[in-house]
């Protein structure tokens, strides 16, 4: 869809209420009005423990419908509750993606015993003990489900590593031997060989495998009416797999079945070597820019902000690149922290969401607020939204010649009379300005700071040029006054509480 925007729903804070499915049918009619296409949603399966936020994946057919683990629900409510969300979210267009976990089952019912080999945890290829027989939980029976929609039960040889134990404490990483039995080598080389990372990792060169993991993934997408995926810890499974996964749910029924990846690495080549590997088939979070926002709001004055776009995947392969500024992943407290400072995240924002470029995920979050605390930044991510959806249209010119300062201007389009817009982002100390043409077509109209960041107005001149100011440390966003007008709420006082008020210690 034409200026979509995904919403991530959930942050790793959210209590266990069983609630959120419910908020999000509630959200819906309201998600629709800001602009939002698609809702990101969390793992929806029966975890380990009601409270895990889903990524201790215990049974992928029980989505929340049988006594298991201690409770029917998840985290998050039913599996009626979460239908009836779906087509709710379905009647205001907004498409739906289930996070899917498919690298490792948590919270088996049994334990096995099995030959295996203990492994160095930073160098996985590196056996550190002779094999020997160990005992470790990998039988999962599912006993509440009762064979419904899968008789299929797992076992050791299902699995190429476990977790195990220590009784010094902390845990030891084994890998199970026998006949075909070993890491997959399609993953990410990190540690050696990235394939385990928690759990029992599943082995995803087993036909057993293969043809279960295959079969619930076609299962789900039609029980839940879903429109698409986001694939967790992309890095950690064998992209062969990967590949041949959503080649058989995007199946001739479904051509256009949405699917993106979450391969956690800063480093482009990797990034751009997996999409190669899987055939352009999957879409990839650009955790790059992601670090190049966190450095930006780590550094100040000092970062150059004509660096912002260097080495992502959002200019190498724009078309398969979801950008996003946070996530759960990211936020404070979690194993991957890198939170973008407050002062910059507006900027990152209208960077996301006003560029032609890239599939913009907004965060949760970012959103609603972490926790108990709400966002300070919801009615500046509402005008940026509504900047989307108004002005953000046609083709675009970046102004990238002070290190200080990021222009970008976009011409509009002859679908949506009015649009076009330019938007100035500084990290300097100081107020700047810089000069951009915005198109004759333009010329002799009167322009406003939708943001609210900057009072008046400025002048397009008969060229289509005009000098737009930009506050210290802040962003503006200038567009026709008669498509703005009073419909875009003055954030002048925001963007003052947002922003820090001593200058940030520079990183480089």
């Amino acid at each position: 869809m034409k200026n979509g925007v995904m919403m991530q729903y959930f942050e790793w804070n959210l209590p266990n209420d069983g609630r959120l499915w419910k908020k999000l049918k509630e959200d819906a009619a309201t998600l629709h009005r800001l602009g939002i296409t698609a809702v990101w949603i969390p793992p929806a399966c029966k975890a380990a423990e009601q409270q895990n936020q889903g990524y201790a994946a215990y049974d992928l057919f029980d989505l929340g419908e049988f006594e298991q683990k201690g409770s029917v629900r998840t985290k998050y409510g039913t599996k009626a509750e979460l239908i009836d969300a779906i087509g709710e979210l379905h009647k205001y267009q907004i498409s739906v993606y289930l996070d899917v976990v498919l690298n490792h089952k948590i919270g088996a019912d049994r334990k096995e015993k099995f030959a295996a080999v203990e492994v160095d945890p930073e160098n996985r290829m590196a056996d550190i003990s002779v094999p020997s027989e160990i005992a470790g939980w990998t039988q999962f029976d599912f006993p509440g489900r009762k064979g419904m929609y899968s008789p299929f039960t797992w076992h050791s040889h299902h699995f190429t590593g476990i977790e195990v134990e220590d009784p010094a404490g902390g845990k030891r990483i084994y890998r199970i031997t026998g006949e075909n039995k070993h890491w997959s080598q399609d993953v990410d080389p990190e540690k050696g060989n990235f394939d385990f990372l928690m759990g029992a990792d599943i082995d995803h060169k087993h036909p057993e495998v293969i043809a279960e993991l295959n079969c619930w993934g076609h299962w789900v997408a039609k029980e839940l009416h879903l429109d698409g995926m986001r694939l967790d810890a992309i890095k950690h499974i064998s992209s062969t797999f990967v590949h041949q996964f959503i080649d058989q749910v995007r199946n001739d029924e479904t051509p256009n079945f949405y699917f993106v990846g979450e391969y956690w690495k800063a480093d482009l080549p990797t990034l751009e070597n997996y999409l190669k590997a899987v055939d352009y088939s999957t879409d990839l979070f650009d955790v790059p820019l992601h670090y190049n926002f966190h450095e930006a709001s780590t550094s100040g004055e000092e970062y150059d902000l004509r660096d912002l776009y260097a080495n992502t995947l959002v200019a190498s392969s724009p078309s398969h690149a979801v950008t996003f500024v946070d996530n759960h992943d990211s936020q404070q407290g979690s194993s991957l922290e890198s939170e973008v400072g407050r002062w910059f995240k507006p900027l990152a924002y209208a960077l996301i969401l006003l560029r032609k470029d890239g599939y913009p995920c907004l965060f949760y979050g970012d959103y609603y607020g972490i926790g108990h605390q709400e966002s300070s930044q919801k009615n500046l991510l509402k005008t940026l939204l509504k900047a989307r959806r108004k002005f953000a249209h046609g083709e675009e010119k970046t102004y990238q010649s002070h290190p200080n300062l990021f222009g970008l201007v976009r011409f509009g389009d002859s679908e949506h009379p009015g649009s076009g817009l330019a938007m100035l982002l500084s990290n300097s100390d100081t107020n700047m300005s810089l000069v951009m043409n915005v198109g004759v077509q333009k010329a002799g109209q009167t322009w406003i700071d939708v943001t609210g960041s900057v009072k008046g107005s400025v002048q397009i001149e008969k060229d289509g040029s005009a000098e737009f100011p930009v506050p210290a440390r802040s962003l503006s966003v200038w567009a026709n006054p008669r498509k703005a007008g009073k419909s875009f709420i003055c954030l002048s006082e925001i963007l003052k509480r947002i922003k820090p008020r001593a200058k940030p210690i520079a990183k480089r």
